[in-house]
């Protein structure tokens, strides 16, 4: 596992200068930074101008966490290869994280999969490791979906 965070950097380096992308990889690394408990409490929920925002579970958390966020930082932007985060928002919204992002409907996931460019595809065939290049298509297909129905409403 540890293997395919090390391609991250070369993957945001290979990868064109795309939000969508680039939220993706972020959300992949605050995954493997904070691990598995903490991932029961947290979800990261939008990457904009270096600002991570993340949804926990109530305001302990949320404390706890903003206490923490510098060396989350610190540990994300190690994992990226350069200083991608600079600032962490905690929010709390129990309802987000006790169901995550990830029920986007097959029917979503397929559309959004058809919307990955062909160049993404072929920058996503770098990664060597099969199970993290799915990751990251999935990722890629849920914030294409996600913004696509943003902007139907």
């Amino acid at each position: 596992m540890e293997a395919l965070f090390r391609s991250l950097p070369a993957l945001l380096e290979a990868l064109p200068d795309n939000e969508m992308v680039r939220e993706a990889v972020v959300f992949a690394a605050w995954r493997k930074t904070a691990g598995k408990q903490l991932g029961l409490h947290t979800l990261p929920v939008k990457f904009n101008e270096n600002r991570l925002i993340v949804a926990v579970s109530d305001k302990s958390w949320q404390k706890n966490l903003a206490s923490l966020s510098s060396q989350m930082i610190f540990k994300i932007n190690a994992a990226l290869g350069s200083a991608v985060v600079t600032y962490i928002e905690f929010v709390v919204d129990a309802d987000r994280v006790a169901k995550p992002n990830k029920q986007v409907s097959q029917l979503d996931r397929d559309d959004s999969l058809v919307q990955i460019t062909p160049e993404l595809m072929r920058l996503a065939g770098k990664i060597t490791d099969k199970q993290l290049r799915q990751e990251f298509l999935m990722a890629a297909a849920n914030c294409l979906a996600r913004k696509e129905k943003v902007f139907q409403q």
